[in-house]
């Protein structure tokens, strides 16, 4: 039997639709058994790799496709993508994407279903798998009320059921916290010592660090240096983000960590935005409860919380947009209703895709962007990257392109109250600097709130931070 998991001879591949991440005669060799990193800027090639692993490209993303691609000895072009699939298991960025059932624990069965296994089999994998991920207590819950990170253990519960023998991961940590992703990195190292074979396309990195036996860095389609695990994990911050990378290990940890924080001091008038009585409750359920609340105007506030806290139904309480939600909300004297916040505020989502929505990047930025901004649209692009694409598709993007339209988009949009729910999530070095330095360039009556797990972001633009657990605040400081 051969010693590897998967071989890539000369492959190059072009998107139908000209999408980002193009590949150039790619050679890549991945050992049974070995947990191996890939990394590199936004449209490199990382997740093209990944699709090629899982059987996605050619046999759903269209393209011109030429070299040899041989996956658990398979050649992809032969085999079907429904006969991959127990053979090989993915954990998107967006985990929506892969999800078939309204329900967690039908989600978490249906690969194991789909396969055909045994009932007495399935549940047994899938205890298995609920134990190691430790969500007993997102059993039965519905899909559609879960937060981001709390969808990303789902989809790797129902991967692990499934006993793959290459496991292939796209940003898996995008949207989780940081006690999330320690677990995540149990999950692995269990995986690993299994035998089976990880494939990890990441911008977030130091969770890796002492799991992953090789590292490949990645530049325009081809592979530009190759590290073993240990030597990658040496390299300077300076040196790491001279590569387009990000730091390995960051030193601020917002939700045990008051080091470099300290108490607000009572604010008045027009200086704050006075929130009050914030209660929603869903299937009978409390999640948010916050008496009052000041936010300082004009500041930029990082809200910080573990997965499932409460702080994306906050944001969308705050800018309107939750029904069957209680609380006022009051602006230089002036208490707003729900549809007064709507118009005050621009959210940016955190499934981006919700919100974008027309034929161009240009058209959908200057959407809501005041007339005679044309020089002011033009440098939000360049500065976000994103220039060079403003004639395409906004859905023919990579997932880090579009995220950047939706924030150029807020940006432009000429509101007081800018709301962005994990901008960073699928952004490199470059592209997190770059928003990090727009956000915090903004005008001083404009109040930014980001919901992020991303310490990097936090530390570069963030004046105040805000701590949700449990639908409550915790604590809120300045930076």
């Amino acid at each position: 039997m051969s010693g590897n998991a998967a071989v890539l001879r000369d492959v190059t591949f072009r998107y139908a639709n000209g999408e980002q991440g193009a590949l150039n005669f790619l050679g890549l060799e991945i050992k049974r058994g070995e947990c191996l990193l890939i990394c590199g800027s936004s449209g490199c090639g990382k997740t093209t790799v990944t699709r090629l692993l899982n059987g996605l490209i050619p046999h759903y993303y269209e393209g011109e496709l030429s070299g040899d691609v041989t996956v658990c000895g398979r050649d992809i072009r032969r085999t079907a993508i429904e006969e991959l699939a127990g053979t090989v298991g993915s954990v998107f960025q967006n985990p929506r994407s892969q999800f078939f059932c309204v329900d967690t624990t039908a989600e978490i069965a249906f690969g194991c279903e789909n396969m055909g296994l045994p009932e007495a089999e399935i549940r047994q994998r899938m205890d298995a798998a609920v134990s190691d991920m430790r969500i007993e207590k997102l059993l039965g819950r519905s899909i559609f009320k879960l937060s981001g990170g709390e969808k990303q253990k789902i989809a790797c519960a129902g991967v692990s059921a499934m006993l793959p023998e290459l496991i292939v991961l796209d940003e898996p940590t995008s949207n989780l916290d940081l006690d999330a992703i320690d677990e995540l990195r149990e999950v692995i190292a269990a995986w690993k010592s299994q035998g089976r074979t990880i494939v990890v396309a990441e911008h977030r990195l130091g969770w890796l660090d002492g799991l992953c036996d090789r590292v490949i860095l990645m530049e325009n389609g081809s592979i530009s240096a190759e590290f073993s695990g240990a030597d990658f994990f040496a390299l300077s911050t300076r040196k790491l983000n001279s590569m387009g990378l990000r730091a390995a290990h960051t030193d601020c940890n917002y939700l045990e960590s008051e080091t470099g924080l300290h108490a607000i001091k009572p604010f008045s008038g027009s200086e704050v935005i006075t929130l009050e009585n914030f209660v929603y409750s869903c299937g009978g359920r409390k999640v948010l409860d916050i008496g009052r609340l000041e936010l300082p105007a004009g500041s930029v506030t990082a809200v910080v919380g573990h997965n499932g806290a409460g702080k994306s139904t906050f944001v969308k309480c705050l800018c309107g947009l939750q029904k069957h939600f209680r609380g006022t909300v009051t602006v230089g004297g002036k208490r707003l209703r729900s549809r007064d916040m709507m118009r005050l505020s621009y959210m940016v989502m955190q499934d981006v895709n919700h919100q974008l929505f027309a034929e161009t990047v240009l058209e959908e930025v200057m959407l809501g962007a005041a007339e005679g901004s044309e020089e002011k649209v033009e440098q939000v692009l360049e500065k976000l990257g994103i220039s060079q694409y403003k004639e395409r598709h906004p859905m023919s993007l990579s997932g880090g392109q579009k995220q950047r339209t939706a924030i150029a988009s807020a940006l432009l949009a000429g509101k007081k109250l800018l709301v962005f729910d994990e901008p960073t999530s699928g952004l490199d070095f470059r592209s997190m600097e770059h928003t990090a330095e727009l956000l915090s360039s903004l005008d001083r009556d404009v109040t930014v709130l980001i919901v992020t797990h991303d310490m990097e972001l936090t530390e570069r633009c963030c004046t105040h931070i805000l701590h949700i657990e449990n639908g409550q605040i915790k604590q809120m400081v300045k930076q």
